[in-house]
């Protein structure tokens, strides 16, 4: 009988304190946990060609600023400030473009995926990072909890908000959502 070994589930506290210590493993780690969530908190600011690359400036600076870190348990509100602090530098200094020539997407869909991510975008604050992060990196509820630092609670009402404001803004009904899903 064969039996596949399953590594043990360290916990973020572990993690972090290992990758302060310069394990670069433990980053590794650290990335595979987070790198959506960051790229979320990106894309609700930068197109979405644009967000790779501040992506990976988010966890360079974070890597190099990791030892500056007081509590290991703020980690994650504390990388995703990174995420929003880089993404909006970046918004400041940038060119005007037009998003629709940057998303990977058929040509037929674009135009609808580029309202799509315009209203998500046009939600309040509270709610776009939540729901980019559930729509468009596909993170469940308590993945988002876990990584935001919001309570479960939270994550439910910003989800089941912002999904109202953005059928409203996008001019779906009720029984249209219900059809599609």
């Amino acid at each position: 009988m064969n039996v596949a070994y399953i590594a043990p589930v360290r916990d973020l506290g572990a993690i972090v304190g290992a990758a302060r210590a310069g394990d670069r493993a433990a980053f590794a780690e650290i990335y595979r946990r987070f790198h959506r969530a960051v790229h979320g908190v990106v894309l609700a600011r930068v197109t979405f060609g644009e967000a790779a690359d501040l992506v990976q400036e988010t966890f360079a600076i974070a890597l190099e600023r990791l030892p500056q870190l007081a509590d290991v348990a703020a980690f994650p509100g504390w990388l995703l400030a990174i995420a929003r602090n880089r993404s909006i530098d970046h918004v400041r200094a940038r060119k005007p473009t037009n998003e629709l020539v940057e998303i990977p997407v058929a040509a037929s869909r674009s135009a609808e995926v580029a309202q799509v991510l315009a209203a998500l975008r046009a939600l309040p604050e509270a709610y776009q990072e939540t729901m980019i992060l559930r729509l468009v990196e596909g993170m469940t509820g308590p993945e988002i909890a876990e990584q935001t630092g919001l309570s479960p609670g939270s994550v439910r009402v910003n989800l089941h908000r912002g999904m109202a404001l953005l059928r409203d803004h996008l001019g779906i009904t009720t029984k249209e959502a219900s059809d599609v899903g």
